[in-house]
């Protein structure tokens, strides 16, 4: 039985992860060892065996006696052991949330009802570095799947309305204590019929123009009652690195390079930040390379993976089941808006939201797990 290193388990992603571990009976199938950065020596949880005190995440020797490391700690742990711990000659698969990794050539981002066969390929290699996905791109894949497999695509816009979660867990809460401050600023008029809207509307901009730095401490702005149309840092050229993701990890994911000789597809945007609690949206505007009918697109959507789901393009499914209200905590990936555009009939316009702390974070990784243990 292969002994597994979880680092960052108790953090938002990894709390998931161990959720849908449990859920799928994973822990059946390994030796789990639990590593803390923060509480080494406590007890491990539940799921522990033969290691149940937790191990110190920062000891590149209890590191390397894993077969398996995955790591939900994020982007500055990677940095700091990755390297130490391959220096030290350990050999072992590393399967990571964060986005260090991603685009290095020693890497496959893992997205397997997708990219399967990418991830087969890396295996026979001999490559040892699994990453997650950004979270918008493999929403994105898992709901337009059956597009890219069918080649379907000449290029594609993703306008993105991202959640607060996104952040993090603190992103989170500071939404939701700023929609606390808005509501409290203007409750005794809510509770009067009578009162005008407008003044209501004066107060809430008052206090979110008022809001101090430590109201806005992780977002900068306020939030609630408001969207950021900026997400990541600035490229210098006017584009974000979220905005980048898009075509770069798409296309990795996918096997789209000059190496393979598969053509890398155009894939750009805006990535904007919303007031929604959990769950990615992204209003896409797609070319075709050629003119196919709607109900043939429908089809290679709905059957390309389990968890695609194509909503038909009617006001009440779309308000329905297209939200992050009804997606979240689900494996489920809706497609809708689906039609031609009056461009012509080889521009398709679609909408999709997916659980970004699911497919987006947390399933990938555990799902590459699976893969080892098979392989």
């Amino acid at each position: 039985m292969k002994l597994v290193g979880l680092v960052g388990w108790r953090g938002m992603v990894g709390s998931v992860l161990m959720q849908r571990m449990q859920e799928e009976n994973d822990f059946a199938h390994i030796e789990p060892v639990f590593f803390s950065t923060s509480n080494v020596g406590g007890n491990a949880p539940a799921m522990a065996k033969n290691e149940t005190v937790l191990q110190d995440a920062g000891d590149i020797d209890a590191l390397k006696k894993c077969d398996i490391i995955i790591t939900c700690q994020g982007g500055d742990y990677t940095t700091g052991i990755f390297p130490k711990l391959r220096a030290a000659g350990w050999d072992g698969y590393w399967i990571d949330a964060a986005s260090t990794l991603r685009m290095d050539d020693s890497a496959i981002i893992v997205l397997d009802p997708v990219n399967l066969g990418v991830i087969k390929s890396g295996l026979s290699r001999g490559i040892k570095n699994y990453i997650g996905g950004n979270c918008t791109v493999s929403c994105m894949l898992m709901g337009l799947g059956g597009l890219f497999q069918q080649d379907m695509i000449e290029w594609m816009t993703s306008m993105t309305y991202q959640a607060a979660s996104g952040g993090g867990a603190q992103h989170m809460r500071e939404l939701l204590t700023q929609f606390g401050s808005l509501n409290s600023e203007v409750k005794d008029l809510l509770d009067n019929p009578a009162s005008a809207i407008l003044e209501i509307d004066r107060r809430v901009l008052g206090v979110q123009h008022s809001m101090s730095s430590e109201e806005t401490r992780q977002f900068g702005v306020p939030l609630a009652g408001n969207l950021i149309p900026w997400i990541d840092r600035d490229l210098g050229n006017g584009m974000s690195r979220e905005e980048w993701k898009a075509a770069a990890e798409a296309n990795k994911i996918l096997g789209n390079n000059a190496s393979s000789g598969s053509r890398e597809i155009p894939v750009d945007g805006l990535c904007v930040r919303v007031g929604a609690m959990r769950c990615h949206s992204q209003a896409l505007t797609i070319k075709l390379k050629k003119d196919v009918p709607l109900d043939e697109i429908n089809d290679n959507i709905a059957s390309h993976n389990e968890w695609a789901k194509v909503v038909p393009n009617t006001r009440e499914a779309s308000m329905r089941d297209l939200t992050p209200a009804a997606v979240t905590g689900k494996l489920t990936v809706p497609v809708g808006r689906l039609r031609k555009m009056q461009m012509g009939g080889d521009y398709l316009s679609a909408f999709t939201v997916g659980d970004q702390l699911l497919w987006g974070a947390a399933e990938p990784l555990r799902r590459m797990l699976r893969i080892l243990m098979e392989h």
